[in-house]
């Protein structure tokens, strides 16, 4: 069979074609192999009948993120049960849910909020936060918060007053980060280790679950089959704030 003649210069060009089609093949063969691998998906199960709305959750946080006036990583609502006739009320605790698809996330003009690979918790990176607040309206669950540099009457002295979030160590100077930055819980992620992972033995716990007089607050890898929140899981039907709108929290809840 007859074939048609090839010049060098197609030759040449075929030869480039593939040469770029096979440097972007192996261009994202290199990101796959170097793309962190998530090695721990943090959540909460938080178990509504054992919580008294003591709020000593809410005190914890603060005190361990050192968190202003009017920012709050986690607070407890007062929830009416349908059905009851005592009146008694559902409590509900509610920290940053680390959705798995967060719709804060898109929202931020300057990628300053992101989800972290290793570990699915969602972050706020205050050197890039430029405090637009699109990522409080987009927030379904009102988790988010705005630091306009309140301060408390009574404040520490110079230099005691130094948030470990992030293990950055920030201390609170007028006109910089955090001020004016959107704030969240972030897991209380500074106690972890190297290899990112807690140790409730050695208390390095985040501080609602680890002070919840009730153990109403429970926290672990949902990706751990032997872990706590994987066992309840499994073991009772757990409900998720909002799941219609497919954000798919890493927050569990027990009725």
């Amino acid at each position: 069979m007859a074939t048609s003649p090839v010049s060098r210069r197609d030759l040449f060009k075929r030869a480039g074609a593939g040469a770029v089609v096979g440097a972007a093949i192996a261009h994202t063969a290199v990101a796959e192999a170097t793309a962190p691998v998530r090695k721990h998906h943090w959540g909460m199960v938080i178990d509504t009948r054992r919580c008294v709305g003591c709020e000593a959750c809410v005190i914890a946080c603060k005190i361990e993120n050192k968190t202003p006036p009017g920012v709050f990583y986690t607070v407890v609502t007062k929830e009416p049960l349908a059905g009851s006739t005592t009146g008694k009320p559902v409590f509900m605790t509610k920290p940053c849910f680390h959705c798995e698809n967060p719709p804060c996330i898109p929202v931020c003009p300057v990628n300053a909020t992101y989800k972290r690979k290793t570990d699915g918790i969602v972050v706020v990176d205050y050197d890039r936060c430029i405090g637009c607040r699109y990522c409080l309206a987009a927030c379904p669950y009102g988790a988010r918060y705005a630091d306009f540099g309140d301060e408390y009457d009574l404040l520490p002295m110079a230099g005691e007053n130094v948030s470990p979030e992030y293990k950055q160590y920030r201390e609170r100077v007028p006109g910089q980060s955090p001020i004016g930055n959107a704030r969240k819980c972030q897991f209380c992620m500074h106690l972890q280790d190297e290899q990112g992972t807690y140790d409730r033995e050695a208390g390095r716990w985040p501080a609602c679950a680890k002070t919840c007089p009730g153990h109403a607050i429970i926290f672990g890898d949902l990706d751990d089959p032997e872990s706590e929140v994987a066992t309840i899981l499994r073991e009772h039907n757990a409900v998720r704030v909002k799941e219609e709108l497919g954000t798919e929290p890493s927050v569990y809840y027990l009725l």
